[in-house]
């Protein structure tokens, strides 16, 4: 299972790569292998603000569909649209090419309530 040191995570297994004020979010390995063949990936929140912890989009899979959820409360400023036509790089490249939206962080005190790639991994453990 890879879990890159650098990167944030949350309980609801998204990923953030913090640069500045902005945040790249995706979801991370395990997500993307618990959830299967990823078919689809929707957000329609772009040029929202969108509070921590809300719903910013949902990724279908062949069996499933999942909620996104917000790591940090801020403004999606943009979506990667390679995953309109290639969602499997959410399975292939979850920490590179499969990222989903960056956002401006409003508030960067948030980021103190993220987990480290160690408290993510103690998570996935159980």
């Amino acid at each position: 299972m890879n879990i890159p040191g650098e990167l944030k995570y949350t309980k609801d297994h998204e990923w953030i790569k913090i640069e500045g004020d902005v945040a790249t979010i995706g979801i991370t390995d395990f997500a993307q292998s618990e959830l299967g063949d990823i078919v689809y990936v929707d957000v329609d929140t772009l040029d929202e603000t969108v509070t921590i912890e809300e719903v910013f989009g949902s990724v279908e899979a062949v069996k499933t569909v999942s909620d996104l959820f917000m790591p940090l409360t801020g403004e999606v400023i943009e979506f990667n649209e390679t995953l309109e036509d290639e969602p499997e790089l959410v399975n292939s490249d979850p920490y590179g090419a499969g990222w989903m939206i960056k956002a401006k962080i409003s508030d960067t005190s948030q980021i103190e309530g993220l987990l480290d790639a160690e408290a993510y991994q103690n998570l996935i453990k159980g």
